[in-house]
């Protein structure tokens, strides 16, 4: 019978990325800053952090403090950047309702493959790539708005 092989710290890293990809919603590059933000506020290495997110998977309790740093860095991630109010996107930019909803569905399908594979790196530049669509389509920066925005515009077509 083979054994497993052990996991390496920097596919910990990947798959903790990708789980926050998929809970926030964000892009890789936004996810490891969530990472490294949870990690500074809870004084642990980001491969601690990750390896705690990966542990709580399999049933093993995280520790308090270092599920409220997650908490908080997610919900600074998916806040607006300005409390200002948003301005809607040019309309020579705004999509189409087909466009819309073909880009949302295709995030949603993402985010959901994300969840069930944090650590496959196809699904995670798969859910980059739709991230990015989505808020240029959005005119947004942060794919939580952005999923806000298409959401409303989606419930305002006629």
């Amino acid at each position: 019978m083979a054994r497993a092989r052990p996991v390496t710290e920097d596919e910990t890293v990947a798959r903790a990325i990708g789980m926050i990809m998929a809970i926030t919603p964000c892009s890789a590059r936004d996810a490891r800053l969530v990472l490294a933000s949870a990690a500074a506020a809870a004084h642990v290495s980001e491969a601690e952090l990750a390896a705690a997110m990966t542990a709580a998977t399999e049933g093993v309790a995280t520790p308090v403090h270092v599920e409220r740093a997650l908490r908080h860095a997610v919900e600074c991630a998916r806040s607006p950047e300005s409390p200002a109010p948003a301005v809607p996107a040019p309309v020579a930019m705004r999509a189409s309702r087909a466009g819309t909803e073909e880009v949302l569905i295709r995030f949603r399908a993402c985010q959901a493959r994300l969840a069930a594979e944090p650590g496959s790196e196809q699904a995670r530049r798969e859910m980059d790539d739709v991230t990015y669509t989505l808020c240029v389509l959005m005119g947004r920066s942060r794919a939580h708005e952005a999923v806000l925005v298409a959401q409303d515009r989606l419930a305002t077509f006629t």
